[in-house]
């Protein structure tokens, strides 16, 4: 399976703006909630992406791979961290978490490799 994951992440962001619309109350509860849980306290902004990196992994939501791999990489990630967080979700999750992993590697990468490359002439 190839993605293109930023690509993929883009077009969830406008899918998740019709929905936004749609139930915006919902999505205003939801929003508070994820700003709630990624707030900086024992736990880094980074370390709590990472562990979300792993539990999409373990729930198989290549969607979710995909913002929590743009995020971690945002966060300044570790190509080394994001495997460590990998195999916690492998371990967690068995079998499907090892396909699931290969996606999530492959997300990464491309979004580290976007934060990382020079702008696009334009």
């Amino acid at each position: 399976m190839t993605n293109d994951w930023p690509e993929l992440a883009k077009a969830l962001t406008a899918d998740l703006r019709n929905l936004r619309s749609g139930v915006p109350e919902v999505m205003k509860a939801f929003g508070a909630m994820a700003t709630s849980a990624g707030a900086t306290g024992a736990l880094d902004a980074k370390t709590k992406e990472l562990i979300a990196l792993a539990v999409s992994v373990a729930v198989r939501c290549d969607d979710c791979i995909a913002f929590h791999a743009k995020a971690a990489a945002s966060r300044g990630a570790t190509r080394e961290e994001v495997m460590e967080t990998l195999g916690m979700a492998i371990y967690m999750g068995a079998g499907p978490s090892v396909m699931y992993a290969s996606h999530a590697l492959a997300a990464f990468a491309q979004f580290d490799a976007e934060k990382t490359a020079p702008p696009a002439a334009g």
